[in-house]
């Protein structure tokens, strides 16, 4: 299965909130025809209305894809409407933060090949990244396509296992609200040391930002880069002895919370 198959089958959409607007955006400014869309939406927005895809009606029957874009809590209202569509041979790629891949099994029947993906926040702007990770009925094919459709939006990376999810989600599905209380802190320092509120938080985020794009960019790792800014005695070595240190720095406080995180996410996974 490839996007040409995609094209020719048709693509359906269950859901189109901000994710799914992201996502459906990045497949049409890669070419795939608006007519090959299937929404699946209750209130489509303005946008949604203007990109000629189809929205409600009768879906196909045998589609390439379903992707499932809706929020977790309305997951059960929202499924009976695609229901029809499992146990055949319809790619079935979830983006639903929590819900795990036994329970559209359970929906949609034990024989759907089912892909489960979390990508995060910056996927809005084609920056996130996404993990996958498909049940014992996806092919390599299927996984390709799934890989294919997500990187719309960012980098993709495939997991071992389901469990790891959990953890990818303290990392990179929680791990932005981390950087924005970062940008936030950094800037409240500035001004602490004297500079005007809206210069510093203009300040904070440009190296934020900055600094995150570097380390996408170049070749050396995080910890080079950091070397490379650290001048023997000078300014950014006072300020790493502080942020570097084991006990009260950034290491204990980071696996901290990361291990919160994963803990809350495997417990809401058992709700």
């Amino acid at each position: 299965m490839d996007m040409n198959d995609v094209a020719v089958r048709g693509l359906v959409l269950l859901g189109c909130g901000k994710m799914g607007s992201a996502m459906l955006g990045g497949w049409l400014r890669g070419g795939l025809p608006p007519g090959s869309v299937w929404v699946v939406d209750p209130k489509p927005s303005d946008w949604l209305r203007e990109q000629g895809v189809n929205i409600g009606g009768d879906l196909p029957d045998n589609p390439a894809v379903l992707i499932v874009a809706v929020k977790p809590q309305m997951m059960k209202e929202a499924l009976p409407d695609v229901e029809a569509l499992g146990d055949g041979d319809t790619l079935l790629i979830s983006v639903a933060a929590g819900t795990k891949i036994s329970t559209f099994e359970q929906i949609m029947g034990d024989q759907t090949p089912i892909v489960r993906a979390m990508p995060n926040t910056p996927a809005a702007i084609g920056r996130g990244i996404t993990a996958l990770i498909g049940n014992a009925k996806t092919s390599g094919r299927d996984m390709d396509l799934a890989e294919g459709l997500l990187w719309s939006i960012g980098q993709t990376v495939r997991l071992d296992s389901e469990d790891q999810m959990d953890a990818v989600t303290a990392v990179s599905g929680s791990g932005p609200a981390y950087v924005f209380h970062l940008i936030e802190t950094l800037a409240a320092a500035g001004v602490a040391e004297g500079l005007p509120a809206d210069m510093a938080m203009q300040l904070a985020t440009a190296t934020v930002g900055g600094a995150g794009e570097l380390a996408e960019d170049v070749d050396e790792t995080p910890a080079q880069l950091r070397v490379n800014v650290t001048s023997p005695n000078g300014t950014t070595q006072a300020a790493l002895e502080v942020l570097m240190d084991e006990e009260t720095g950034f290491p204990a406080l980071m696996k901290r919370a990361v291990a919160a995180a994963a803990h809350r996410s495997r417990e809401l996974s058992r709700e």
